[in-house]
């Protein structure tokens, strides 16, 4: 960390209506403590506290839960040209002397001096919308699964008659059909009830299907606007470009490429001992990240003609089938970065 170009560190633990900070020294001594609310008011006292106590302002702020509870900061000091840096919660092991919000703030300045570099918090703006647009996208996604589920289990166990009538359909024939249902007179109460309850579940199924083309709509725009040069790349359509922009965020955040495919999940972690030389998945970083890199992969293998050539090059060359698709996946993680870092992709052989 360029210790000499700050005077002090400021470690903020947050939580939703209070924040205390903890103001220490470049060899981690600290200095004073002071709680504020979390709100406009609290961020202008903690300003003020800091020019207090360092009248030159070269402070680095160590803030934990940029994206939750320390938005609100993190938008105020961004304002104020304050230099931030991202911490991750303390672990159980640096617990062990015990917990408390002074600690926890004390901790994360400490962590920020360890650290190599500066983690920035992500971007607001349209990048911070299209999050908001995935967010809600994967929520009615899964809701309307779980909608789709019900309906079928009130199918299968529907009298003979009704089962008929439903059983086997598509899902368009199926909510179809059961939009269409009607009650006779001649039903019993539990017929009747299961007919409503399909008639609503459809309701809902179509409801939640407009609004996740809404928002697939908005997300469409938002790439276009922002990242289309991610969208002439095979494989990459409006949503997974959101995500691979989400998880990016802006240039200079990400170091470099090695960086990003260890954000991603696919660079492989060395697991080696005595002579035995080898590496293993790596299980970490942004899931959400990885999944739309497999779904790339996933995609390219199945109309990209350089990728199926590529996996066959690299099984001749000794790798088994699910070794070649990490070497895709890493591979991918490159050029992406490339993409997102620079705007234009280093021509490459796959």
């Amino acid at each position: 960390m360029p210790g000499e170009e700050l005077d002090a560190v400021i470690g903020v633990d947050t939580h939703r209506d209070t924040h205390t900070a903890a103001l220490v020294d470049m060899v981690g001594r600290q200095l004073a403590v002071l709680v504020i609310t979390a709100d406009a008011a609290g961020y202008a006292h903690l300003l003020a506290w800091m020019a207090e106590h360092v009248p030159s302002g070269r402070v680095l702020w160590a803030i934990e839960g940029t994206r939750s509870h320390g938005a609100g900061l993190c938008r105020a000091l961004a304002a104020a040209g304050a230099q931030i840096t991202e911490v991750d919660r303390p672990t159980r092991r640096s617990r062990r002397a015990g917990k408390s919000d002074p600690i926890d703030a004390l901790l994360a300045a400490r962590a920020a001096l360890a650290a190599s570099n500066v983690r920035q918090p992500r971007a607001d703006g349209d990048r911070e919308a299209a999050r908001l647009l995935l967010a809600e996208r994967d929520r009615l996604v899964r809701h309307r699964t779980a909608v789709l589920n019900q309906m079928r289990d009130l199918v299968l166990t529907a009298p003979e008659e009704l089962r008929e009538r439903l059983r086997d359909r598509s899902i368009a024939g199926l909510i179809a059909a059961c939009s269409s249902l009607r009650s006779r007179a001649s039903d019993d109460i539990e017929t009747r009830v299961r007919v409503q309850s399909l008639r609503r579940l459809a309701r809902r199924v179509r409801a939640l299907t407009d609004d996740a083309k809404t928002v697939e709509t908005d997300l469409k725009a938002l790439t276009a606007t922002n990242v289309a040069h991610l969208l002439a790349e095979p494989g990459i359509g409006p949503i997974v470009a959101a995500q691979l922009w989400v998880s990016w965020s802006h240039p200079g955040r990400i170091r470099s490429e090695a960086a990003f495919a260890a954000l991603a999940g696919t660079s492989p972690l060395p697991a080696s001992s005595g002579q035995v030389t080898r590496f293993r998945l790596n299980r970490g970083g942004d899931r959400h990240l990885n999944r739309a890199l497999h779904q790339v992969m996933i995609t390219r293998l199945s109309c990209h003609s350089p990728t199926r050539e590529y996996v066959l090059r690299r099984i001749s060359d000794g790798k088994t089938p699910r070794e070649a698709q990490r070497c895709i996946k890493r591979y991918l993680a490159r050029r992406i970065w490339r993409l997102l870092e620079h705007g234009t992709p280093t021509r490459t052989a796959a």
